[in-house]
């Protein structure tokens, strides 16, 4: 490796010029990555409710709907407003009552079908149904939305996945680039605190920043990424790759007296020994991120390759990018070196090797609560429930529940053969079925006795195409709720009955899928994170036990960190318990493998159990809080700023899992080397240096 450190010191300008000019295609990818903000999308292509909006899409053109409350205006007037939304660019059809009669028949006189559907004379509304020929989160459907809320009247309220989608889309586009704005700010007061140069935070940032412009860019390959991934990648990227960096910046003062007056030797040799630790410990990083992709639920991959992709690109511009800088600016960082503001921590090193007790007592004692607050914690599904009030999509979410009873609206598939008869029977059992508000279908609205002739094409084209008859339920209950999601499968029962090859589908149904998916994905995810992780730790340490330790020092971390939301009471995001113990675990256990790696050269190199100890935490304790605190950092300000509940959520548990982690490897790591010592040096290689015979 010390002659690629020789090679980048000698081309240290042309590596600059060639990062720099790099940048101009990776932002031009960027801005050419569509960005998906509908996470239902995510599920896999073969479960029966994506099959379903597949046929909705093929065979009737229609790939998602609206429901939109209209208050305070005339029949006259919403019927004109109807005509003008149908001439909006992305929408097929406005269903409402004048659809199927003529506006000169009385509302009284109107089916009850269609009368308890449209119409609530109390509130003095009515609702529209509005169809959209692309799918739920196509940007022509998100157009869509704009230019009908410019047509719509003030007392118009747009609701549905959709709008939702739209809303979420405009929230992200607003507050991610203030996410990296925060991260950037907090992390350079922690590098200011830390470092003992004012510019080289500066530096730090710059080469990271080109990394992640890289990783972002090249995301143009993918074709697409969803909206948590771009709100995340940025600052995720900046918290787990700065350890890289400030590694870098030590090494290279410690080989300067090594080598004084000679900082292109010391460069090369820090870029060297850089290369040798930071592979290693980025390894079980990227591991972490790619235990994602084995999730059925694909949000996991998309996260999971773009996150691994930047660990990847941080540890070359690492080794690159910023020894150039560093050489190139050399006098600059010079004349700004002050003393370093962080009080030295390695004096704490004693005193916890000293009271190792403690610390297992204390172990023994939070296990057992950590354990129960992991495995008790509470998640939601329904991701428009956690949005600010204000917005447009959940103002209009929150009048239909409370004008009309309506939570979520399904959609039933039934082959066309399937006569008038049995659909009317199959309405009149949906109509029993608890929480259903009403069941709109051709069949039910004109019965058996009036032919289909006599009602307008565009009509029936919306309840009959191709080999299907459409079907629209409206239910009180709530997305994600537990009454939908038994009502969900009350009527996919009733649907099977009457025709096998039936489905149900619609946002509650896929919501039902993705509940039962991600409980799979958890357990999957979870054990493949270990599992590739401890084979990583036991290769590079050539340890039977090391694996074990260290893997169970950071898994005890993710338990108290994901435990403590059980006791605060907060329901957290369903994302959240099957990634964060993924990230944190790949993360933070660089943490443990620093300091393992100096207590295994401590031990080899003569000394006694407790001197290794101390010394391995002496060595490491300054560099694991400063790593802690700035992955704190890039992630902290921004669960506190985001509006959107999932991002929020997901960064404040990095945040505060980091902290815990650094904790806990500080105090529990050295614990266990001081109890197992014996164990580990007879069951891992290169503890014991055969010359000196060294047995403790």
């Amino acid at each position: 490796m010390i002659h690629f450190g020789k090679w980048v010191v000698k081309h240290k300008v042309l590596i600059l010029v060639i990062a720099v000019l790099l940048l101009i295609p990776s932002a031009f990818g960027y801005f050419h990555t569509r960005v998906n903000y509908d996470i239902l999308n995510y599920l896999p292509d073969d479960i029966e409710t994506m099959k379903g909006q597949e046929i909705m899409v093929d065979e009737f053109g229609t790939g998602a709907f609206s429901v939109c409350v209209v208050e305070g205006m005339s029949d006259k007037d919403i019927s004109a407003m109807r005509k003008e939304m149908c001439k909006v660019e992305g929408v097929k059809d406005v269903l409402w009552y004048d659809s199927f009669m003529d506006l000169s028949v009385p509302i009284d006189l109107l089916p009850d079908s269609i009368k308890d559907v449209f119409v609530n004379k109390d509130a003095d509304s009515t609702i529209m149904f509005v169809l959209y020929p692309n799918s739920i989160s196509a940007d022509e459907t998100m157009e869509a939305i704009e230019s009908l809320r410019k047509v719509m009247n003030k007392q118009c309220f747009l609701s549905g996945m959709s709008a939702v989608v739209t809303d979420t889309k405009n929230l992200s586009n607003k507050e991610t680039p203030i996410y990296v704005l925060i991260a950037v700010i907090l992390s350079t007061i922690v590098l200011a605190l830390a470092m003992d140069s004012a510019i080289i935070p500066v530096f730090f940032l710059l080469s990271i920043g080109m990394a992640i412009v890289y990783n972002l860019g090249t995301n143009v390959i993918k074709g697409e990424i969803s909206y948590v991934t771009q709100a995340l990648a940025a600052v995720l990227q900046l918290g787990v790759t700065m350890d890289y960096s400030i590694f870098l910046w030590h090494s290279y003062e410690e080989k300067q007296q090594v080598y004084p007056g000679d900082k292109n030797r010391a460069m090369a040799h820090a870029i060297s020994n850089t290369i040798s630790s930071v592979v290693g410990s980025s390894i079980t990083t990227v591991a972490g991120f790619i235990a994602l992709c084995f999730m059925s639920f694909t949000l996991g991959m998309d996260l999971g390759v773009v996150m691994a992709k930047g660990v990847v690109f941080g540890v070359i511009c690492c080794v690159t990018v910023l020894p150039s800088m560093v050489l190139i600016f050399d006098k600059a960082i010079e004349k700004t070196k002050h003393k370093v503001i962080l009080p030295d921590l390695s004096r704490i090193s004693k005193w916890v090797v000293n009271h190792f007790y403690i610390f297992i007592i204390l172990f023994f004692i939070l296990i057992g609560p950590a354990i129960y607050g992991y495995t008790h914690n509470t998640v939601y599904y329904d991701l428009a429930g956690t949005l600010p009030k204000s917005l447009e999509s959940i103002t209009a979410n929150d009048k239909l529940e409370e004008q009309y009873h309506m939570g979520a609206t399904h959609m039933v598939l039934l082959n066309k053969d399937t006569s008038s008869k049995d659909v009317v029977k199959m309405t009149k059992e949906m109509e029993q079925v608890d929480g259903v508000n009403a069941v709109l279908s051709l069949d039910s609205v004109i019965g058996t006795t009036i032919p289909k002739s006599m009602l307008p094409s565009d009509i029936v084209d919306v309840f009959e195409s191709g080999d299907y008859k459409m079907m629209l339920i409206m239910s009180e209950y709530a997305v994600a709720s537990d009454e939908v999601n038994a009502q969900c499968d009350t009527l996919k029962k009733i649907v099977k009955e009457y025709d096998e090859t039936g489905m149900l589908i619609g946002e509650a149904p896929c919501t039902k899928d993705l509940i039962d998916i991600t409980d799979e994905d958890f357990k999957m995810v979870s054990a493949v994170s270990i599992g590739v992780i401890f084979i990583i730790i036991a290769i590079v340490f050539k340890s039977i036990t090391l694996p074990i330790i260290l893997v169970s020092v950071i898994e005890f971390a993710i338990f108290i960190n994901m435990g403590i939301p059980t006791y605060t009471k907060t329901t957290l995001p369903f994302i959240a318990s099957i990634v964060i113990g993924t990230i944190q675990l790949g993360a933070t256990v660089d943490y443990a493998i620093l300091m393992t790696n100096k207590y295994k050269r401590a031990r080899y190199h003569g000394a006694e159990k407790k001197e290794a100890v101390i010394e391995a935490m002496q060595g490491s304790v300054q560099s694991i809080v400063v790593s802690a605190l700035s992955f704190f950092a890039a992630t902290f300000g921004v669960g506190l700023y985001s509006n959107i509940d999932m991002i929020s959520s997901l960064c404040t548990l990095m945040a505060r899992g980091a902290l815990i982690s650094m904790v806990v490897v500080i105090l529990l790591l050295p614990t266990m080397f001081m109890i197992f010592d014996k164990v580990i040096i007879h069951t891992s290689a290169g503890f014991r240096n055969k010359e000196k015979q060294i047995e403790k």
